[in-house]
């Protein structure tokens, strides 16, 4: 039965055209999402091709999928499927309320031990979106008194959460540049009582990194100057289970002492739902009590937490080690043949791998020839990204074939003749 919309005595009259202007705005802009693309099933991977995507209006057409964040492919392992089928089973498929009202199940706490115990810190804690664990953990930490310095190109979570958070000093060093970092932290000594310095681990747009291990040791000079310390917050949401020799992401990839607080996600390579945080004891105790994202929301379900934990107990297995393996060798493979097309791309053992085309025109191009050649590939072009820095942003899954990757190289290799 349709549904039929109640026009008569809604007073939208001069609000529709204005937001009518405003999304004809977008569009001409080129900042316009524009209709989404909705997959309507997965045909699992078989043979000597990975997964295929089947999408509404488009028939029986299959298409390869370059454009997801399930970096270790997990999201169809029947390990991870089956945790949360059992789960569902067992309690149903939603929590019922947010966590201090008995919304809180085992698989929940489980779940948040098992992250703390894998990335060696003493508590845990997940929220419903990685984006709600960094707005809820900045946003929390900031106080009137607080210095805040972050990466130009960190994400639109850390953007806004320090928007929200209205601190004492915001600063933005160029990306990367350690050196503007250290004189942002020197000009903040003796005006603000706690400083943080917030970063990315893996950039989402270029797949480069924070080079974590310089950024802890800057934090650390100059930690004496602030009477309640340096804090370093890093969100690996990007590095966790696709960086590193056993997974563990940015800090391990540069062999970094521990970040103060480490942010993370389950919808990437744990392919799951939901985000974390871990860090010492007594700042998670302190989150849970003043975090309005974590005490006024919903958690993920317990099902959920039941297929996070399941896959990482995978990606922290001789199983995990072996998708890891693949997971670089078939990035390195991808690289080596684009740059062989003259294609200019940012190499990095990360799975992300920017094909860098420097023009929105040949951008839009050729993610349009992809998805005519059945592959699905994300553009960004200006004004998205600065004029000069228009990309497609590949990105490699461990359940990728050689097949898969071959055929996303011969539609470049033929739109590029």
């Amino acid at each position: 039965m349709g549904i039929r919309c109640r026009e008569a005595g809604v007073p939208l009259d001069r609000l529709i055209p204005e937001l009518d202007r405003l999304v004809a705005q977008l569009d001409e802009q080129g900042t316009a999402k524009g209709a989404e693309l909705v997959i309507r099933q997965v045909l699992p991977a078989q043979g000597e091709r990975g997964p295929r995507y089947l999408l509404e209006g488009r028939g029986d057409r299959a298409f390869i999928r370059m454009n997801s964040n399930s970096y270790l492919g997990l999201a169809l392992h029947p390990e991870v499927i089956g945790a949360e089928e059992t789960t569902a089973k067992q309690v149903g498929t939603g929590p019922g309320a947010v966590r201090f009202i008995v919304g809180t199940h085992t698989p929940h706490v489980e779940l948040e031990r098992a992250l703390a115990a894998f990335h060696g810190r003493e508590d845990g804690m997940i929220f419903s979106s990685a984006y709600a664990a960094v707005m809820g953990t900045l946003v929390s930490l900031v106080d009137p008194t607080t210095a805040v310095i972050s990466d130009e190109l960190n994400h639109n979570s850390i953007i806004n959460a320090i928007r929200l958070s209205r601190p004492l000093i915001k600063s933005v060093y160029p990306h990367l540049d350690m050196e503007a970092l250290d004189r942002q932290l020197a000009d903040a000594a003796g005006r603000a009582r706690r400083a943080i310095v917030v970063t990315d681990g893996i950039f989402s747009m270029r797949g480069d990194h924070a080079p974590l291990d310089e950024i802890v040791g800057i934090a650390r000079r100059h930690d004496h100057n602030f009477p309640e310390n340096v804090v370093v917050v890093v969100d690996d949401s990007h590095g966790v289970g696709a960086i590193g020799t056993t997974g563990r992401g940015t800090e391990e990839y540069t062999a970094s002492p521990p970040a103060d607080v480490l942010i993370g996600t389950l919808g990437k390579a744990l392919a799951v739902n939901g985000g974390y945080v871990v860090s010492r004891s007594t700042v998670i105790r302190y989150l849970r009590e003043t975090s309005p994202f974590y005490i006024y929301s919903n958690p993920i379900t317990a099902a959920e937490a039941s297929a996070a934990l399941t896959a990482l107990g995978i990606l922290d297995s001789p199983e995990g080690t072996t998708l890891l393996e693949r997971l670089r060798r078939i990035t390195r493979r991808l690289e080596s043949q684009l740059t062989g097309l003259n294609y200019e791309v940012i190499p990095g053992e990360h799975p992300i791998v920017p094909l860098m085309l420097r023009d929105t025109g040949e951008t839009r191009r050729l993610v349009a020839a992809l998805f005519d050649g059945g592959i699905l590939a994300t553009g960004l072009a200006y004004p998205v990204v600065p004029r000069g820095d228009e990309e497609i942003r590949l990105q490699v899954n461990a359940d990728h074939t050689p097949g898969d990757l071959d055929k996303v190289v011969s539609v470049l290799a033929a739109a590029r003749r």
